[in-house]
Formats: structure tokens, C-alpha cells, sequence
């Protein structure tokens, strides 16, 4: 097993794929808009088919993947589950920061700080 020594703190291979696989977990904009709609409060999976436009099964594939990294979380509502954000402040901080980086490299996109999605 590699280990790298960051900051003072040794970091090993497992530490890292975690970390990556968090960031790949936002990689996608499908996920991007879940998690900008789940901004503004709970949603079932069929209010984010209808908001999003996309299939049920794409949805749900997306926060099984968010729910996964511990971005999103559920509970049950009947016969149906509610999905919110599991750590907002957390979250949106990634996000803007993210939003900086692209700034700063000349790239700058919105990452879903907005209070709106468009196409």
C-alpha cells in the first residue's frame, strides 16, 4: 500500500479512492441538478423526473450514487421516500469553492450555486 504524508498527516491509497469517488459522485450533471433542486427542500424521485425531465430510473440511480457518498439522505413518506441533503452547508461550500477554481482557471460555469437551474 502507498502512503503519502500530507500536511503532516499520512493519507494511504484507500483515503484517497474515497475522495475521488466523492468528487466523481459530483462529476455528473444529472447529480448536479438533484442536488440543486434538494437546495431548496425535500423531493420524492417522482418530483425530480418532472422537474429534471429525466427517466425514473435515471433519478433514482443518481441518488442511490448521492445517497452512496453521503451527500443525500431519505426517509420514508408513505410508500414513497423523501430525499433531501444530507450535509447542506458542507455541500454548497464544495460547490462554491469549486465555483472559484473554475473562475480562477478561466472556466468559469456555474456548479449548481445558483437558485435557479436552466438549460
Amino acid at each position: 500500500m502507498t502512503m503519502i504524508v500530507e500536511a503532516g498527516r499520512t493519507v494511504d491509497e484507500f483515503e484517497l479512492a474515497a475522495a475521488a469517488s466523492l468528487f466523481r459522485s459530483l462529476a455528473d450533471p444529472g447529480r448536479l441538478m438533484i442536488l440543486q433542486h434538494l437546495r431548496h427542500g425535500e423531493h420524492r424521485v417522482r418530483e425530480l423526473t418532472e422537474h429534471l425531465g429525466l427517466a425514473q430510473s435515471t433519478v433514482s440511480a443518481h441518488l442511490a450514487c448521492l445517497r452512496d457518498c453521503g451527500l443525500v439522505a431519505s426517509r420514508p413518506e408513505g410508500r414513497a421516500s423523501m430525499f433531501s441533503l444530507a450535509v447542506p452547508a458542507e455541500l454548497l461550500d464544495v460547490l462554491a469553492a469549486a465555483e472559484r477554481l473554475r473562475e480562477a482557471t478561466g472556466y468559469a460555469v456555474d456548479l449548481a450555486v445558483k437558485d435557479e437551474v436552466g438549460p
